[in-house]
């Protein structure tokens, strides 16, 4: 069995909390291990931030403007993705920040979370994706366990 779901949320702060609970609940009930479950929530925050903060018009803080978390989990595999519809990332050379600065933490531990990580732009549009996912460790009382 395998579960799915599209979120499209308001670009304002009361999102995050909203998208990772939902995240978590999920987790929960398909009985994720819950040090898996928290690495995938802060994550996911830490994606939801991005987009909330960087993911409108350039110059533009319009909370009407709105972004897009869908979640996986099939099989042994978790896979989340975040799309806005801001400016996108720049040109990767440029990207990099180390992680002492002001900004780009965020991503860098979205990178130490996860097992796969991809930052991207969205292909032909306007707007960054951040896709991520991590192998499922499962409770032994899970209701979606890999054999």
């Amino acid at each position: 069995m395998s579960i799915w779901w599209s979120l499209h949320l308001r670009r304002e702060a009361a999102s995050v909390p909203l998208a990772r609970r939902l995240l978590l609940g999920t987790m929960e009930t398909a009985g994720v291990d819950p040090d898996i479950s928290f690495d995938l929530s802060v994550a996911l925050s830490e994606a939801c931030a991005n987009a909330v903060e960087h993911g409108g018009a350039v110059g533009v803080r319009d909370e009407t403007e709105a972004y897009r978390v869908t979640a996986y989990l099939d099989g042994d595999r978790c896979r989340i993705e975040v799309s806005d519809s801001g400016p996108g990332f720049p040109p990767a050379a440029g990207r990099r920040r180390p992680s002492l600065a002001e900004h780009g933490r965020g991503l860098h531990l979205i990178e130490e979370l996860a097992d796969h990580v991809r930052f991207g732009n969205r292909p032909g549009r306007r707007g960054a994706v951040v896709s991520f996912d991590k192998m499922l460790k499962w409770r032994d009382d899970a209701l979606l366990k890999v054999s």
